[in-house]
This record gives structure tokens, sequence and C-alpha cells, in this order.
């Protein structure tokens, strides 16, 4: 069976790949973003998981390489990581109350013979009315600042949310149920539920599966 290889030193990616319970190695891709492309955000996502995921695949004969990329989008306005106290502030002032759109690429090359597939998943989020105490609060955690659009919707971000229409792990980093579904396409991962059973019945427990390269 080919190995599965994550290219992302996201710590939520790993998460939600090990909560799956897939035995997966990192090697992070060196793959420069660059965000100002000309093109509508779903094809921009997909463009940037693909160039993350060929970057590793070269160093990689006979694996199975999965890349991601996901951005926050609200009128139009691709919404970055604030890295600030000051552009959080604006951010989440600016989605309070508000509809916005949390889209994910990714794809998965099997280096073997270089088929690639790849796909853009949109999750629509919708912020309750927040008070300026709720989100001072909230920036003084420091998890914002890192984050795209200046939430995690797995951590305390979640207080910040009404309602989601769509994945919630695609607005973490990576739509699980969509790259389940796409890894069964592959002869290796066919029967990929079996798989992560018998190897989670192995290990006794999912993160034990992890093996990490390059960490940055």
């Amino acid at each position: 069976m080919k190995k599965l290889i994550l290219a992302s030193n996201s710590l939520t990616r790993k998460r939600l790949l090990t909560d799956a319970g897939l035995v997966f190695e990192i090697d992070p891709s060196n793959y420069e973003e660059d965000m100002t492309l000309p093109m509508p955000p779903k094809e921009l996502v997909a463009h940037l998981s693909r160039g993350k995921a060929k970057d590793v695949a070269q160093r990689h004969k006979k694996a199975i390489v999965l890349g991601a990329d996901t951005i926050i989008v609200y009128k139009d306005k691709i919404l970055g990581k604030p890295h600030t106290p000051e552009k959080a502030k604006e951010m989440l002032k600016m989605l309070s109350g508000k509809q916005h759109s949390a889209i994910t690429g990714f794809t998965i090359i099997d280096t073997e013979n270089n088929k690639t597939i790849s796909k853009a998943i949109e999750t629509k989020v919708f912020f309750r009315d927040l008070t300026d105490k709720e989100i001072d609060g909230y920036i003084a955690t420091g998890e914002p600042l890192n984050k795209a659009g200046s939430y995690a919707i797995l951590e305390n971000g979640s207080k910040l949310i009404d309602k989601i229409e769509g994945s919630k792990t695609n607005v973490s980093g990576l739509p699980m149920e969509e790259v389940m579904e796409t890894l069964k396409k592959l002869p290796d991962y066919a029967n990929v539920e079996e798989l992560r059973k018998k190897k989670a019945e192995e290990r006794g427990a999912f993160d034990q599966g992890i093996i990490i390269k390059g960490e940055k």
C-alpha cells in the first residue's frame, strides 16, 4: 500500500487526518503561494493546492500526496491571517452578524502514475452579532492572529458562529468527507475505511500513526 503524505505543516490538518484514523507522513511543501492571481476563489485554492502537492510529489516516487489551501472570502474579498490584534479586530467586526465563505481546495496525487485529482469545497459561515467585549476577549487569547479570517472554528472561534451550511472541517482546512471519498477512488485506498480501522486497532491510538518530516 502506498504511503499517504500530507504536504502541509498545519496542526489542524494533522489533527483532522489523525481523527479520521489515517496513517500518514508529513512533508511540508515549499511552494510559494501567490494570493494575487486573477482567478475566482475556487479556482485559486484548487490551483494553490495543486502547486503544494506537486512540489512534494516530486520527492516521492510511489506515494499518495495530499495538498490543501484554505481561504476566507467576504464580499469577493479574500481575508488572510491578521497577524496583529488591530487587524484581527477589523476583520471580526467586519464579519460580525454577516455571512462569509470558507473555501478549501485540495489536491491528491498518485505519484506512481501522476494521477491528479483537485477539488474546491465551499462552506457558508454565519457569525453572530458580536460585541466589542467578545471580540477583544477572543483576540486576547491570541488564537485569531494566525488564522485566516481571524478565527478557528474547531477551537474558541466556534463561539462566534451562529450556524454553518456545509462541511465544518472544511472551514478548518480539509473537507474530510470529500477527502475520504476521493481517496476511495484510488486503488490503494479503495478500502480506506477498513484499512484505517485495522490500523487503529493495531496501534490503539490514531496519533501514533503520524510520522513528521521537515517540521518547521
